[in-house]
This record gives structure tokens, sequence and C-alpha cells, in this order.
């Protein structure tokens, strides 16, 4: 079953300063407790600092790129691509999101500035601009379509969040491998990136469900690691235990990814419930590992560090073989 998507950014909790004035309030104000009230997402733009404070990246650069669609001048809108779309998409990132806004124009002669990075369309394109079906409409943007914002961002990005943005994609059935394969067919051979689009597309795995797993299976891939199974169901005598995020049949291993919530604790739970949700894991662990299987877990460190990572999985018994093959891709 996929895990729940976080809500799209809602453009109407921007707000332009003017408004501000216009009600004696200032982007300076202070809330009872001393702290600033508002956040400029950009000049002239803010939210509510405790919205801010509570959205997620995505939901930040979204709202990076509605603010600057209140900004932008001109009749003739210009559609984001890349990551400002993927964004807008609600697709995730391992990177930090940029501070620049992407857009696509057509045209050899596109300057791009500090705020906005413009890429061109030329007329081999399978994106005519003067189509309105050819791009989307997404929270009232003018957006690229999903498939082939998640190909410029293979083309162009690094595989780590390209492959988190396929996955999230897959997982959440927002598209399937054979959309994703169908769009990347429309790149030019020999294009630049297109090699990089090629194994994006055929690494994504909707069995991923979260970034860090993304950001995992890229680091093991890279290190030469055997590939593993994704959510696989773990019993024993009194029934199914749990799902493993990452299963490895020949090492018998078991390997899950805890993200920033070590073991599912939160800053929220009382000591109490901290408590019991560390014993409730490690009975959980015990199982497990009553069952012959072993167990690695690491977080989000790790998974950035490969030689941490390599370290993590060596000492449950996942090590990369001694001559070197691509075992993901044959294995498939």
């Amino acid at each position: 079953m996929p895990s729940a998507r976080p809500d799209p950014f809602a453009p109407d909790l921007l707000r332009p300063t003017r408004d501000l004035r216009r009600f004696g309030e200032s982007v300076h104000d202070l809330d009872a407790s001393g702290r600033p009230k508002w956040t400029v997402v950009r000049r002239g733009i803010v939210v509510a600092s405790d919205t801010w404070n509570g959205l997620t990246p995505e939901q930040r650069q979204a709202g990076l790129v509605h603010a600057t669609s209140l900004q932008m001048t001109g009749t003739k809108p210009q559609p984001f691509s890349h990551t400002s779309a993927g964004a807008v998409w609600g697709l995730p990132r391992v990177s930090a999101w940029p501070r620049r806004i992407d857009v696509s124009v057509f045209g050899r002669s596109a300057h791009s500035s500090g705020l906005v990075r413009r890429h061109c369309l030329d007329a081999d394109d399978a994106l005519d601009p003067d189509d309105p079906d050819a791009f989307e409409i997404v929270d009232g943007l003018l957006v690229t379509p999903l498939v082939r914002t998640i190909v410029d961002l293979a083309r162009t990005e690094d595989p780590r969040d390209a492959v988190a943005a396929a996955d999230h994609a897959l997982h959440h059935d927002l598209c399937t491998t054979a959309d994703l394969t169908t769009e990347l067919a429309r790149v030019p051979a020999g294009a630049r990136g297109r090699a990089k689009a090629a194994f994006v597309v055929r690494f994504a795995e909707p069995g991923a469900m979260s970034v860090g797993e993304s950001l995992s299976r890229v680091q093991m891939y890279r290190l030469g690691l055997p590939r593993p199974q994704l959510q696989v169901p773990v019993a024993d005598a009194d029934g199914v235990i749990g799902i493993g995020d990452f299963w490895w049949e020949r090492e018998r291993v078991v390997g899950e990814f805890d993200g920033r919530k070590k073991y599912k604790v939160t800053e929220d739970m009382t000591p109490e419930e901290a408590g019991q949700t560390l014993w409730n894991e490690k009975r959980r662990e015990d199982r497990i590992r009553a069952t012959h299987r072993r167990m690695a877990r690491w977080g989000w460190d790790d998974a950035m560090s490969p030689m941490r990572l390599v370290a993590r999985l060596a000492d449950q018994g996942v090590q990369r073989p001694a001559r070197l093959r691509d075992t993901w891709f044959d294995a498939a």
C-alpha cells in the first residue's frame, strides 16, 4: 500500500507585503513570544512563520515557485520545469532545494538570471509552446507534464535526486515505468543527459517508500552491493512481523532505513511513549532475528556516507563481491 502523500502547497498562504502595510503590519513584526511573525518567501511575498515552519522542503520550494509567479511580468506565461515543476508536482529530492526557479522557453536566445534559470525549447522538442495541451495546470501554475518533468530531472540533476523523484511517482501511482520509457524515447539519441535519464528510468522502483530508501539504493548500486528486494513481508509462527524495506535472500538479511526519526521516536512523544516505542521495536527486531534472519539498520547520515553504509551492511553479511559486476540489471 502506498504511503500517504504530503498535501501540496496552498497558494493562498502567500501574502504580498503591500497587503500587510494596508493593515498597519510589517514583515518585521514579532509574535507574542518575540519570534518573527512573517517569513519572506521572496521579495514582496511573505507567509506566516508558524505555517512556513511546518511545511516540508517540497512545499517550501513550491511556495517559492508560486511567489515567483506572482512577481513575473509579461502577457505569455512561461511554463515552470525541472526542479520547479518537480516541487509543484510534490516530487521529493535528496539534495537541498536550490533558490533558483526553472522555466522553459521557446528559442535559443533565452537568458537566465540569478533567480530564474531558463531552459530552451527548440523546434524539435516534443513540447509545443503554442499548444496549451502540451503543458499542465497544477494549482494554478503552468508546468511541464509529470513524466516530462521526471525525465528532465534525470537528464540534468544528480541521479540521487532524480531516482527519488521517479521512485515517488511510481510508488504513488502518478505514472508507470512504461510512461517514463515512452517519454525517454522522445529524447534524441546522443542528447545531453540521455544516458543518465535512461539509467534513472530503468532503476526506479515503486517499492521505495521514502527518499532515504531511494538514496540508499543508489548508494548500494554505486558501491557494487548486491541488489535487494523491496518491501518484503517477514513472518514467524505467530504471523506477519512486519515489512522489511530491503531483503537480501542469499544473505538472509533484512535492511531498514530509519530516517531522521530513530526507531520511530518523535520529538512530541513523552518519555513513557518513547520508551514503549523503543521496546516495541526491540521486540519486533528480536522476532525477526529469531527467524534466522539478520537485520541491518541505518539512518540518514549512513546513507549519505557510502563507506558508512558499506560498513553497516557488511556487519550483517551484505558485502561487495570480490569480482564486481552489474547484478542489478542482470537480475532484472
